[in-house]
C-alpha cells in the first residue's frame, strides 16, 4: 500500500452543546484507522460508532444526500464553512485533504439567525421564512404551457440558472463578518427577476424578502466577498447587486 492510501489518524476538536439553552465547548477526540478516501462525514460516523461503544453521546450533525447536492451537512472546519477546499460541501471533502496526524476544529455555522440546536446542528429555518415571504411566482393552473410560448434568450436563461443553483446551505451567512444573508436572498430574487414569470410579484418580492431578512436578524452586506468564496456553488456577488437594485426600485416606484 502506498503512503497515500495508508490509514490516517487525526485529533478532532468538536463543538459539543447539549441544547440551544445550554452552553457549549470544544471537546477533543482522537480518531484512527481512517481511510484517506473516506468522506469527512464518514469520518464523523466512525467517531460516533466509537463513542456509542463507550456509552458516550454521539455527535449530532446534519446530513442528507451526502452527494454534494443539498448542503444540509454544512459545518465550519478550521474556521471555514464547508472546509478548506473551495466550492464543495462538507460531505464532498475527503480525508486525504487533511494531513495525517493533524488537528481539525469542527464547529457549527456561527450566526445569530442560525441558533444551535445541538452540537453541530443549527436551525436554518429563517431561510424558509424568507422564501415564504416572497420567493414565489403566480402561474395559471391547468395543463402544461407550450415550452416555447415565452421566448427567453439563452444568456438570460443561463444567468437565471446560475442563481437558481443556490442550495440554501447558509455558508454565505457563516462566512460573513456581519452574518448577512444578502447572497442567499439575492440569488433567490435574481433567479425570478430575470424571467418574465417573475414579473408579477417583482415589487412585492423585493420588499417582502428584504423585510423578512432584516426581521430574522441577519446583518447587512459590507462587500467583504467572503460569501462568494465560501459558497459551494460559487454563486456570484452580482446577485447582491441585483438585490439592492430591486429593493431600491420597489421603494421609489
Amino acid at each position: 500500500m502506498s503512503n497515500a492510501r495508508q490509514p490516517r489518524s487525526y485529533t478532532l476538536r468538536v463543538w459539543r452543546q447539549p441544547s440551544s439553552t445550554t452552553e457549549g465547548k470544544l471537546v477533543e477526540y482522537a480518531v484512527s484507522d481512517i481511510d484517506p478516501d473516506s468522506s469527512f462525514l464518514e469520518m464523523l460516523d466512525h467517531l460516533n460508532e466509537n463513542l456509542v461503544k463507550k456509552n458516550e453521546e454521539p455527535i449530532a450533525f446534519d446530513s442528507d444526500c451526502r452527494e454534494g447536492i443539498c448542503g444540509t451537512c454544512g459545518v465550519c472546519i478550521d474556521g471555514r464553512p464547508h472546509g478548506p477546499i473551495p466550492h464543495v460541501t462538507t460531505c464532498a471533502l475527503r480525508m486525504r485533504d487533511f494531513a495525517d496526524r493533524s488537528t481539525i476544529v469542527v464547529e457549527p455555522f456561527r450566526a445569530k439567525s442560525f441558533p444551535v440546536v445541538k452540537d453541530l446542528v443549527v436551525d436554518r429555518s429563517a431561510f424558509d421564512r424568507i422564501i415564504e415571504a416572497g420567493g414565489y411566482v403566480s402561474v395559471n393552473a391547468g395543463s402544461a404551457p407550450e415550452a416555447n410560448m415565452i421566448p427567453i434568450g439563452k444568456d438570460i436563461a443561463e444567468s437565471a440558472m446560475d442563481s437558481a443553483v443556490c442550495i440554501g446551505c447558509g455558508a454565505c451567512v457563516a462566512s460573513c463578518p456581519n452574518a448577512s444573508a444578502s447572497l442567499f436572498v439575492g440569488a433567490k430574487m435574481r433567479q425570478m427577476v430575470l424571467l418574465p414569470q417573475g414579473a408579477v410579484e417583482r415589487k412585492h418580492r423585493a420588499l417582502a424578502m428584504v423585510e423578512r431578512m432584516d426581521r430574522e436578524g441577519f446583518g447587512d452586506c459590507s462587500n467583504h466577498g467572503e460569501c462568494e468564496a465560501a459558497c459551494p456553488k460559487a454563486i456570484s456577488i452580482e446577485n447582491i447587486a441585483t438585490l439592492r437594485r430591486e429593493y431600491m426600485k420597489a421603494i421609489f416606484r
